[in-house]
């Protein structure tokens, strides 16, 4: 084993300060090899081949016996002869891939509090369970082992919580559960700090009931923000069970913005109170005009594409006046398909199967639309696109959330706001399909 040096540069890499030597038996370069660790891959270059292996495909990092092995999609790469810079190699390589996971999950800045751990964890994405470092954030509690089983869990959708000796259980609405064990004196300030976050996204979620409908009740804006957590879609039949006047302000927004001629149309297909429609706030006229770049850069892109010509966009200059984005979530009328329309700029309709069961749909998608922020290209990207460079953190961030590939996999169709009657007769064509 050399010592490290200093590397040049790489076409798509940061520059990495530090030069690795080493052995690799891989699919591609084999032998002995340079690596250097970038922000987005891994790079091992051999005389005559190089590879970068992009961290969007690697599914686990793991060390044993002073080997280190990356499985990606495109096979094991083994890497050893490493001598003494095996395990700061790993380190780093982890710290690198961890960074890209946080990114591909949309998580920025600094943690509450971290804690190192034991977790589990049963959802559609399987059961699985390891030791990791585990984080609290503002709106998540994140688990980053390095593999597929690191998880995002969002704390608006917390339904309930189980406290036993030293170990700590959250489930969401979904069904979900995730439970964290063997934390040592981090227990209580950790429980602690989920249970204070869990408050603060109540009180967000109160605020805006309340600025939606000032004429609230204490009792009804409770319940409303128990319903529709940052951003989340309820039925209007379960919020006029509880607030009539938040219902009917919720239609006098819709009323002004692009979606109002849909909304018609879907109570005349389905029936108002089977619509489920949801709210959250937006900063400022970029994000409702259009995506962040993906990656969670600062700049933005209008992802979603035009709907040319249409005839629809009379609302699109309220859209910035406003400061919530409306959406929702209609059934078709035997319950099989779904159409999910956003009150935003060059917003197309989406069409999913339900597999028939609507409300578990919808669930889904709440909690799909709530970790990827809203960036609703990811929705209906098929895989080929999905797979595209460009697309490698929303790849990443698909591996590990279930609810994202769940929905994902139910895509129908799209639809473009061209004219009422066009747009009708196609949405009732995808509704019809076997």
């Amino acid at each position: 084993m050399s010592l490290p040096s200093i590397g040049g540069g790489k076409s798509g890499l940061r520059e990495s300060a530090i030069e690795y030597t080493a052995q690799v038996i891989s699919p591609i370069v084999n032998g002995e090899v340079k690596l250097k660790i970038g922000e987005d891959a891994l790079n091992a270059a051999s005389l005559f081949e190089t590879v970068d292996i992009a961290y969007a495909e690697i599914n686990e990092l793991k060390l044993a016996d002073y080997i280190v092995t990356v499985k990606s999609d495109n096979g094991d790469y083994v890497i050893s002869r490493l001598g003494s810079w095996c395990q700061p190699f790993y380190d780093e390589l982890c710290g690198a891939y961890n960074k890209a996971v946080l990114r591909s999950l949309f998580i920025k800045g600094d943690p509450i509090i971290t804690a190192i751990g034991n977790y589990r964890y049963k959802d559609n994405g399987g059961i699985g369970s390891g030791a990791a470092a585990i984080h609290v954030y503002e709106n998540n509690v994140t688990v980053l082992p390095p593999d597929l089983s690191a998880r995002r869990i969002p704390l608006c959708f917390v339904s309930g919580m189980e406290k036993a000796d030293y170990e700590l259980t959250l489930v969401l609405d979904t069904g979900d559960s995730y439970t964290f064990a063997k934390l040592g004196y981090d227990t209580v300030p950790f429980q602690n700090a989920i249970e204070t976050q869990i408050r603060f996204l109540r009180e967000k979620t109160l605020t805006a009931v309340r600025d939606i409908d000032p004429a609230l009740t204490s009792a009804q804006a409770s319940k409303l923000a128990g319903l529709m957590p940052r951003g989340a879609a309820a039925s209007i039949g379960r919020l006029a069970g509880i607030a009539p006047s938040f219902t009917a302000a919720l239609e006098n927004r819709i009323a002004t913005t692009r979606v109002a001629d849909s909304y018609a149309a879907f109570k005349e297909l389905c029936g108002p109170a089977q619509i489920w429609v949801g709210f959250r706030e937006v900063e400022n006229r970029e994000l409702r005009a259009g995506n962040r770049k993906p990656g969670g850069g600062e700049g933005f892109i209008n992802a979603a594409l035009p709907d040319a010509n249409s005839d629809w966009a009379s609302g699109d200059d309220k859209i910035a006046d406003d400061p919530y984005s409306l959406w929702m979530i209609a059934p078709s009328p035997n319950g099989r398909f779904a159409a999910v329309e956003f009150a935003e700029a060059d917003s197309a309709t989406f069409v999913y199967r339900t597999n028939g069961d609507f409300d578990a749909f919808a669930r889904q998608l709440n909690n799909a639309l709530e970790a990827i922020s809203f960036r609703r290209e990811v929705i209906r990207l098929d895989d080929s696109e999905l797979g595209k460079p460009e697309n490698a953190d929303y790849y990443m961030g698909a591996k590990r959330t279930a609810s994202l590939r769940f929905v994902r996999s139910l895509f129908a169709g799209r639809i473009i706001h061209s004219s009422a009657e066009a747009w009708k007769n196609k949405l009732a064509g995808l509704w019809s399909e076997k």
